[in-house]
């Protein structure tokens, strides 16, 4: 099905159609669903010299005879990575639509821009006209991804329609888009650089038809880590700086460390920088508002507080008044409390394969943490299958607090000998005030 390399041919090259044939091939049994016409459709246009594949960009180079072609061997490297990448259907990411996020103009260093394509596509055509459209065979990839067999569409109380993506494609298409902006921006530094020395004549087409066949501007500079560079800055002050946003998509996620930063995290409730994070890590720790004082606890709280809890914890403490007060902000204290503190109380049903939780949880809260005395957290149950809608338990905030520290301790015990008001000076005497997320819109953007 696919064109091997042969003895003799330059560079390894295959046609365009080949490596089409050779990408679906290779990507079959591949956990993230691809699409044929990879190398042929936007964003991957052979005239701009370059097209993407997973996380990865392959140069196109025009072969002797005029025909546009690619390097098999790096087809073949970007599936075997496209192949390993693990999918976990069930972790979910919102993509869109966000009201409240700020729109962004074109930018020409990134043509891939995946959130807005998607949404633009979405919003574009209705049920039927998108069926039919589809049928015409217009293919709807994104870095080779066939993006449309994996979107979710959920409607949040039976009125606004949201779109989900699997956490693992969303850090892919994010680290896509990365690589696509270094790659861009390193070829226009080498044009510029080549245009200064090269002699103005056909030698110079030449020059350029050797130099796209034997090197690539895809060895640019990778991620940083962050190593605390921001550390006890206020959000309000930094994200006026001019360049923030720049400096901040240099570094890598500070929480998975694979993909790169896209946004600045920091604690709504003191005002504190926490760290450079990627937009899937971000949506995770966002909690999922109802109103500003009552959010359901998703399942994606099986992670924050289980499966990564000392990522996660630690992550939170960068915030220096989380850090010397030993909790967390009220929303992610309360979610903690439900998932955590109060787990033994949720009732149970019988299912086929045992016993399952009652329907979903939902914590609330009277009053806020600059009045601790008064503040009281309320877990309940939604959407039981019996009908039944039942308080599972009022906490005191103090409590939840003091329950919090005690699990901290035993859990990561790492994160709390760091915590603690002997640790810090110098940290303002009254809370800052708190910035409701009521609705989860605004993705902190720049």
């Amino acid at each position: 099905m696919s064109e091997r390399v042969m003895s003799g041919r330059t560079d390894g090259l295959i046609t365009l159609g080949a490596a089409d044939a050779l990408w679906v091939d290779l990507t079959a049994d591949s956990a993230v669903p691809t699409a044929l016409g990879a190398f042929t459709c936007s964003p991957a246009d052979a005239r701009v010299g370059y097209v993407l594949l997973g996380g990865h960009v392959v140069a196109t180079v025009r072969s002797s005879g005029g025909q546009w072609s690619v390097p098999e061997a790096r087809v073949r490297r970007a599936a075997a990575e496209l192949n390993a990448v693990g999918m976990d259907e069930q972790d979910l990411v919102r993509i869109g639509p966000f009201r409240g996020a700020p729109r962004q103009e074109c930018n020409e260093e990134t043509p891939l821009r995946w959130r807005q394509r998607i949404t633009g596509e979405l919003q574009e055509l209705g049920g039927p006209e998108r069926a039919a459209r589809r049928e015409v065979g217009r293919p709807y990839h994104l870095a080779g991804i066939d993006w449309r067999q994996i979107l979710v569409e959920q409607t949040r109380d039976g009125t606004q329609r949201t779109w989900w993506l699997p956490r693992a494609v969303v850090r892919l298409l994010d680290a896509a888009e990365h690589t696509e902006t270094q790659w861009v921006q390193a070829a226009r530094t080498r044009q510029a650089s080549a245009a200064v020395t090269e002699p103005p004549s056909h030698s110079r087409q030449a020059q350029a038809a050797g130099s796209r066949q034997t090197t690539s501007p895809e060895g640019t500079a990778s991620l940083r880590p962050y190593n605390a560079e921001l550390e006890g800055q206020l959000y309000s002050v930094l994200s006026r700086k001019p360049g923030t946003s720049r400096r901040v998509a240099g570094w890598a996620c500070a929480v998975c460390r694979t993909a790169p930063a896209a946004v600045l995290d920091h604690c709504h409730e003191h005002g504190y920088v926490r760290a450079p994070v990627c937009q899937s890590c971000n949506t995770l720790e966002r909690p999922d508002h109802l109103y500003s004082n009552d959010i359901r606890v998703a399942n994606r709280y099986t992670r924050l507080f289980h499966t990564d809890t000392d990522d996660w914890l630690r992550h939170w403490h960068r915030c220096p008044g989380c850090r010397a007060r030993t909790t967390l902000p009220l929303p992610h204290l309360a979610a903690w409390t439900a998932h955590v503190a109060c787990r033994s109380l949720r009732p149970t049903h019988r299912a086929p394969r045992g016993r399952k939780p009652c329907g979903v949880l939902r914590v609330s809260w009277t009053g806020s943490q600059k009045a601790p005395r008064s503040c009281l957290l309320t877990v309940a149950v939604d959407f039981c299958p019996s009908g039944e809608h039942r308080v599972l338990a009022q906490v005191p905030y103090r409590d939840a607090a003091e329950r919090f520290r005690i699990w901290l301790a035993e859990t990561a015990p790492a994160v709390a000998a760091a915590a603690g008001p002997d640790r810090l000076d110098g940290l303002p005497a009254q809370f800052r005030p708190v910035i409701a997320d009521t609705s989860g819109e605004g993705l902190a953007l720049f």
